[in-house]
Protein backbone atom coordinates (compact mmCIF):
# COMPACT_ATOMS: atom_id res chain seq x y z
CA UNK A 1 0.00 0.00 0.00
CA UNK A 2 1.76 3.30 -0.82
CA UNK A 3 2.69 6.18 2.04
CA UNK A 4 -0.40 8.26 0.90
CA UNK A 5 -2.91 5.56 1.66
CA UNK A 6 -1.33 3.93 4.73
CA UNK A 7 -0.98 6.98 6.41
CA UNK A 8 -3.61 9.05 5.53
CA UNK A 9 -4.51 9.25 9.17
CA UNK A 10 -2.01 10.60 10.68
CA UNK A 11 -1.32 12.95 7.64
CA UNK A 12 -4.86 14.18 8.28
CA UNK A 13 -4.51 15.30 11.92
CA UNK A 14 -0.71 16.07 11.72
CA UNK A 15 0.41 19.74 12.13
CA UNK A 16 1.55 21.61 9.13
CA UNK A 17 5.03 20.56 8.42
CA UNK A 18 4.74 17.03 9.65
CA UNK A 19 7.00 15.00 7.64
CA UNK A 20 5.67 11.52 7.38
CA UNK A 21 8.52 8.42 5.16
CA UNK A 22 8.25 4.97 4.73
CA UNK A 23 10.25 2.35 2.66
CA UNK A 24 9.53 -1.70 2.30
CA UNK A 25 10.89 -2.39 5.76
CA UNK A 26 9.29 0.79 8.20
CA UNK A 27 7.48 3.88 8.47
CA UNK A 28 7.76 6.97 10.55
CA UNK A 29 6.79 10.39 11.41
CA UNK A 30 8.38 13.32 12.24
CA UNK A 31 7.04 17.10 13.69
CA UNK A 32 8.47 20.28 11.97
CA UNK A 33 11.16 20.84 14.88
CA UNK A 34 14.15 23.09 14.61
CA UNK A 35 17.12 21.17 13.87
CA UNK A 36 15.87 17.98 14.28
CA UNK A 37 17.43 15.19 12.29
CA UNK A 38 15.99 12.23 10.52
CA UNK A 39 18.55 9.62 9.31
CA UNK A 40 18.02 6.46 6.74
CA UNK A 41 19.95 3.62 5.72
CA UNK A 42 21.21 0.27 5.85
CA UNK A 43 22.72 0.66 9.58
CA UNK A 44 20.61 0.20 12.29
CA UNK A 45 19.35 2.19 15.15
CA UNK A 46 20.36 4.64 16.75
CA UNK A 47 22.66 5.09 13.56
CA UNK A 48 19.34 5.01 11.70
CA UNK A 49 15.44 6.09 11.96
CA UNK A 50 14.61 4.31 9.18
CA UNK A 51 16.16 1.14 6.92
CA UNK A 52 16.38 1.11 3.40
CA UNK A 53 18.09 -1.62 1.62
CA UNK A 54 18.93 -3.51 4.12
CA UNK A 55 20.39 -6.42 2.15
CA UNK A 56 22.31 -4.58 -0.30
CA UNK A 57 25.62 -3.97 0.17
CA UNK A 58 25.37 -0.90 -2.54
CA UNK A 59 23.45 1.11 0.11
CA UNK A 60 25.57 2.96 2.82
CA UNK A 61 24.38 2.04 6.19
CA UNK A 62 23.55 5.80 6.94
CA UNK A 63 22.76 6.81 3.31
CA UNK A 64 20.54 10.10 3.63
CA UNK A 65 19.26 12.46 6.03
CA UNK A 66 16.39 14.92 6.29
CA UNK A 67 16.54 17.98 8.50
CA UNK A 68 14.17 20.25 9.69
CA UNK A 69 15.13 23.82 9.27
CA UNK A 70 13.93 27.49 7.89
CA UNK A 71 10.44 25.74 8.10
CA UNK A 72 11.36 22.99 5.67
CA UNK A 73 12.61 19.83 5.29
CA UNK A 74 16.38 19.79 3.80
CA UNK A 75 17.27 16.06 1.96
CA UNK A 76 21.26 15.34 1.82
CA UNK A 77 22.54 12.18 0.46
CA UNK A 78 25.52 11.10 3.03
CA UNK A 79 26.21 7.49 0.89
CA UNK A 80 28.77 6.42 -1.75
CA UNK A 81 25.95 5.73 -4.28
CA UNK A 82 23.62 8.45 -5.80
CA UNK A 83 19.90 9.04 -4.74
CA UNK A 84 17.49 9.89 -7.72
CA UNK A 85 14.66 12.65 -7.50
CA UNK A 86 11.91 13.16 -9.61
CA UNK A 87 12.58 14.40 -12.87
CA UNK A 88 15.93 12.71 -13.19
CA UNK A 89 17.58 14.79 -10.70
CA UNK A 90 20.38 13.23 -8.93
CA UNK A 91 21.80 13.60 -5.58
CA UNK A 92 25.75 13.00 -4.81
CA UNK A 93 27.74 12.80 -1.60
CA UNK A 94 28.76 16.49 -2.61
CA UNK A 95 25.76 17.71 -3.28
CA UNK A 96 23.93 20.66 -1.39
CA UNK A 97 20.59 20.14 0.48
CA UNK A 98 17.47 20.23 -1.04
CA UNK A 99 14.42 21.84 0.21
CA UNK A 100 11.38 19.28 -0.04
CA UNK A 101 7.90 20.53 -1.31
CA UNK A 102 4.88 20.35 0.68
CA UNK A 103 3.19 16.97 -0.40
CA UNK A 104 4.43 13.58 -1.87
CA UNK A 105 7.84 12.97 -2.87
CA UNK A 106 9.41 9.52 -4.02
CA UNK A 107 13.23 9.34 -4.07
CA UNK A 108 15.45 6.28 -5.09
CA UNK A 109 19.05 4.94 -3.37
CA UNK A 110 20.78 3.48 -6.45
CA UNK A 111 21.60 -0.46 -4.99
CA UNK A 112 23.69 -3.55 -7.10
CA UNK A 113 23.14 -4.00 -10.32
CA UNK A 114 19.78 -2.38 -11.47
CA UNK A 115 18.21 -2.61 -7.92
CA UNK A 116 16.88 1.24 -6.35
CA UNK A 117 15.24 1.20 -3.21
CA UNK A 118 12.29 3.73 -3.20
CA UNK A 119 11.93 6.16 0.26
CA UNK A 120 8.36 7.64 -0.26
CA UNK A 121 8.12 11.44 1.54
CA UNK A 122 4.98 13.17 2.72
CA UNK A 123 5.64 16.59 4.42
CA UNK A 124 1.79 17.80 5.93
CA UNK A 125 0.51 21.10 4.31
CA UNK A 126 -1.69 24.04 6.14
CA UNK A 127 -4.83 22.38 4.86
CA UNK A 128 -3.49 18.76 4.05
CA UNK A 129 -6.73 16.67 5.08
CA UNK A 130 -4.96 13.83 4.24
CA UNK A 131 -5.02 11.54 0.65
CA UNK A 132 -8.72 11.00 -0.16
CA UNK A 133 -9.73 7.86 -1.28
CA UNK A 134 -10.67 7.65 -5.15
CA UNK A 135 -11.04 4.13 -6.27
CA UNK A 136 -14.04 4.12 -7.95
CA UNK A 137 -13.49 8.00 -9.69
CA UNK A 138 -12.60 7.43 -13.87
CA UNK A 139 -9.35 7.31 -14.09
CA UNK A 140 -7.42 10.47 -15.80
CA UNK A 141 -6.14 9.77 -19.09
CA UNK A 142 -2.69 10.96 -20.14
CA UNK A 143 -2.33 14.63 -21.25
CA UNK A 144 -1.75 14.40 -25.33
CA UNK A 145 -0.75 16.71 -28.14
CA UNK A 146 -2.55 16.63 -31.39
CA UNK A 147 -0.68 16.09 -34.53
CA UNK A 148 -2.00 16.09 -38.08
CA UNK A 149 -1.58 12.86 -40.12
CA UNK A 150 1.89 14.19 -41.79
CA UNK A 151 3.23 15.43 -38.54
CA UNK A 152 2.47 11.83 -37.00
CA UNK A 153 3.98 9.91 -39.84
CA UNK A 154 6.75 12.16 -39.73
CA UNK A 155 7.65 11.30 -35.88
CA UNK A 156 6.51 7.81 -36.32
CA UNK A 157 9.68 7.25 -39.11
CA UNK A 158 11.46 9.45 -36.76
CA UNK A 159 11.19 7.83 -33.71
CA UNK A 160 10.13 4.00 -34.91
CA UNK A 161 12.87 3.01 -32.14
CA UNK A 162 11.19 4.58 -29.20
CA UNK A 163 8.29 2.92 -30.38
CA UNK A 164 9.66 -0.66 -29.98
CA UNK A 165 10.63 0.57 -26.37
CA UNK A 166 14.19 0.02 -27.10
CA UNK A 167 17.02 0.71 -24.42
CA UNK A 168 18.15 4.19 -25.02
CA UNK A 169 16.33 4.88 -28.27
CA UNK A 170 18.00 7.40 -30.29
CA UNK A 171 16.11 9.35 -33.81
CA UNK A 172 16.87 8.20 -37.46
CA UNK A 173 18.25 11.13 -38.81
CA UNK A 174 16.73 13.54 -41.33
CA UNK A 175 18.58 11.81 -44.44
CA UNK A 176 17.68 8.36 -43.33
CA UNK A 177 13.70 9.36 -42.37
CA UNK A 178 13.42 11.10 -45.97
CA UNK A 179 14.68 8.06 -47.74
CA UNK A 180 11.88 5.82 -46.01
CA UNK A 181 9.61 8.55 -46.26
CA UNK A 182 9.96 8.40 -50.00
CA UNK A 183 9.75 4.89 -50.17
CA UNK A 184 6.25 4.74 -48.36
CA UNK A 185 4.75 8.01 -50.22
CA UNK A 186 6.91 8.67 -53.23
CA UNK A 187 4.34 11.44 -54.16
CA UNK A 188 4.89 13.52 -50.30
CA UNK A 189 8.22 15.65 -51.24
CA UNK A 190 9.52 14.82 -48.49
CA UNK A 191 13.30 15.91 -48.15
CA UNK A 192 15.67 16.56 -45.39
CA UNK A 193 14.68 20.48 -45.41
CA UNK A 194 11.23 19.94 -45.59
CA UNK A 195 11.35 17.34 -42.56
CA UNK A 196 13.75 19.85 -40.49
CA UNK A 197 10.99 22.47 -40.70
CA UNK A 198 7.96 20.40 -39.97
CA UNK A 199 10.09 18.98 -36.50
CA UNK A 200 10.69 22.68 -35.70
CA UNK A 201 7.38 23.66 -36.12
CA UNK A 202 6.09 20.93 -34.12
CA UNK A 203 8.58 22.02 -31.38
CA UNK A 204 7.64 25.94 -31.43
CA UNK A 205 4.02 24.67 -31.19
CA UNK A 206 4.66 22.12 -28.13
CA UNK A 207 6.65 24.11 -26.27
CA UNK A 208 4.18 27.15 -25.57
CA UNK A 209 2.15 24.13 -24.52
CA UNK A 210 4.13 23.33 -21.08
CA UNK A 211 5.59 20.51 -22.43
CA UNK A 212 7.47 17.94 -20.24
CA UNK A 213 11.09 18.25 -22.03
CA UNK A 214 12.95 21.14 -23.33
CA UNK A 215 11.55 21.67 -27.28
CA UNK A 216 13.88 25.12 -27.95
CA UNK A 217 17.24 26.24 -27.74
CA UNK A 218 18.60 27.80 -24.64
CA UNK A 219 19.87 30.93 -26.26
CA UNK A 220 22.12 32.11 -23.27
CA UNK A 221 23.90 28.34 -23.69
CA UNK A 222 24.59 29.22 -27.90
CA UNK A 223 23.06 26.75 -30.41
CA UNK A 224 23.19 23.13 -29.30
CA UNK A 225 22.62 20.45 -31.74
CA UNK A 226 19.13 19.64 -32.94
CA UNK A 227 19.63 16.25 -32.56
CA UNK A 228 19.07 16.68 -28.47
CA UNK A 229 16.01 18.56 -29.07
CA UNK A 230 13.97 16.09 -31.26
CA UNK A 231 14.62 13.15 -28.75
CA UNK A 232 12.94 15.24 -25.96
CA UNK A 233 10.37 15.60 -28.60
CA UNK A 234 10.14 11.88 -29.45
CA UNK A 235 10.49 10.73 -25.75
CA UNK A 236 7.85 13.21 -24.37
CA UNK A 237 5.08 11.93 -27.45
CA UNK A 238 5.73 8.20 -26.38
CA UNK A 239 5.88 8.75 -22.55
CA UNK A 240 2.56 10.95 -22.68
CA UNK A 241 1.13 8.04 -25.31
CA UNK A 242 0.26 10.92 -27.91
CA UNK A 243 2.70 8.06 -30.15
CA UNK A 244 2.08 4.59 -29.30
CA UNK A 245 2.74 1.36 -30.99
CA UNK A 246 -0.07 0.62 -32.94
CA UNK A 247 0.70 4.30 -35.12
CA UNK A 248 3.67 1.72 -36.19
CA UNK A 249 1.00 0.63 -38.64
CA UNK A 250 1.56 3.60 -40.07
CA UNK A 251 4.25 2.52 -41.70
CA UNK A 252 2.98 -1.29 -42.73
CA UNK A 253 3.43 -0.43 -46.34
CA UNK A 254 6.76 -1.06 -46.16
CA UNK A 255 6.85 -4.42 -44.52
CA UNK A 256 10.44 -5.30 -46.77
CA UNK A 257 12.36 -2.03 -45.56
CA UNK A 258 15.35 -3.16 -43.63
CA UNK A 259 16.80 -0.93 -40.96
CA UNK A 260 18.07 2.43 -42.58
CA UNK A 261 21.08 2.21 -41.30
CA UNK A 262 22.06 -0.66 -43.28
CA UNK A 263 20.94 1.22 -46.56
CA UNK A 264 24.08 3.08 -46.07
Amino acid sequence: MPLSASLARGVASAAPGTLHARTVTGDLSAPPRQGLTVRFGRGEKPDVDLGVGLDDLRVSRRHGELTYRQGQWWLRNTGQQLVRLPRGRMMHLSTEPLPLTTGYTPLFVKGSGYREHLVELYVAGHDDQGPVSRRRAETVRPETWALDDDERLLLVVLGQRYLLYEEDPRPLTYAMAARQLIYLHPDGNWNERRIEYRIEAVRRRLHRTGFRYPLMHDKSEGRPNDNGLLHNLLKGLVESTTLVPPDLDLMEDNTAWPDPEQRG
